[in-house]
């Protein structure tokens, strides 16, 4: 009887020493893209599954790790405000956890474009630029009746360019665009678009957002101005042009994309699209920025001196705040 009494409480006592115990470093986040918090989870029989219930507003779980004499997760918030659940579990035990995202409803540049579409991060700002010029670059080698409807004029290949690598280029996005070819290239960690708290509207058009933006939207709202020095030019900022023609002023934008990805050759790019003229539907080009600065209309050289050129601009979730 004494032996029986004794097991029960070993028993007991192991049960409750392999109790599942999970314990956040925090339950509140900034819906930032870039807060983190971790999971620590005691009493697991192996390793834990982790899961997202529900709605995951688009947040991430890392790779659990086993420190010591635990077991650890990390959950990176998106930019969507809200409540997660997190199920953990071990055998057949499982454990639910709440964290709250906080919206960040923040303009720290105060150019009218929110925090939350602004990449801190460099990876991410390289992966932009990255994603930005090689999907403009390739509509190139496209041919018209395989590239994107939507592309028409200069403006429509920078707002695809833009939108496009803003996604999260996995095997559905890849299906669902139909490239001809792919490089390998991390994407931007912060959001995935359209899953952002504008939705798809992510072009600023004065006091509001929305999917469209015409050029000169485009330069007056959704970029800001670096140098008519077109030697500061980095990947993915946009060359301006204003001219007055008979229908009054136009806008014009191409894309500086430096080096190709596509066919590199030591050259330098830009690429755009020259838009409709009434006569035909107009047309992808791509040129070196030396026949550029020497194209034989003046008005699309860039440099100072050409009054028609505004400048290089770069977009503004690229704005470093310091």
């Amino acid at each position: 009887m004494k032996r029986l009494v004794t097991l029960a409480v070993v028993l007991a006592v192991s049960c409750r020493q392999s109790a599942l115990k999970v314990t956040p470093s925090k339950s509140v986040l900034m819906a930032n893209g870039y807060d983190h918090m971790v999971f620590r989870i005691d009493g697991a029989a192996g390793q834990p599954r982790l899961e997202i219930v529900g709605d995951r507003l688009f947040s991430r779980l890392q790779a659990v790790r086993f420190n010591q004499d635990h077991w650890e997760a990390e959950f990176n918030a998106g930019v969507m405000p809200g409540l997660v659940r997190i199920r953990v579990s071990s055998g057949k035990r499982h454990v639910i956890e709440s964290l709250t995202l906080e919206p960040q409803n923040t303009d720290s540049a105060s150019d009218g474009t929110p925090d939350f579409l602004r990449l801190e991060d460099e990876g991410d700002r390289a992966a932009f630029r990255f994603w930005l010029t090689y999907l403009a670059e390739l509509q190139y080698f496209i041919s018209p009746n395989s590239r994107p409807r939507e592309i028409i004029d200069c403006s429509s290949l920078v707002r695809f360019a833009y939108r496009e690598a803003l996604r999260d280029h996995d095997a559905a996005w890849l299906a669902g665009i139909k490239l001809p070819v792919l490089l390998a290239n991390s994407s931007i960690r912060k959001y995935s678009y359209p899953h952002t708290p504008l939705g798809p509207d992510i072009f600023r058009t004065g006091n509001r957002f929305a999917e469209f933006a015409d050029a000169k939207t485009l330069q007056q709202f959704n970029t800001f101005f670096v140098s008519r020095d077109i030697t500061r030019a980095q990947p993915g900022d946009i060359l301006f042009y204003r001219r007055q023609t008979i229908r009054g002023v136009s806008y014009h934008s191409m894309i500086f994309v430096g080096p190709s990805k596509v066919k590199p050759d030591g050259e330098i790019y830009v690429v755009y699209h020259t838009g409709p003229d009434g006569s035909n539907d107009g047309e992808i080009r791509r040129l070196t920025l030396t026949e550029l600065l020497h194209f034989p209309n003046p008005q699309w050289q860039p440099i100072a001196a050409n009054e028609l050129f505004l400048g290089v601009y770069r977009w503004n979730i690229l704005k470093v705040i310091s």
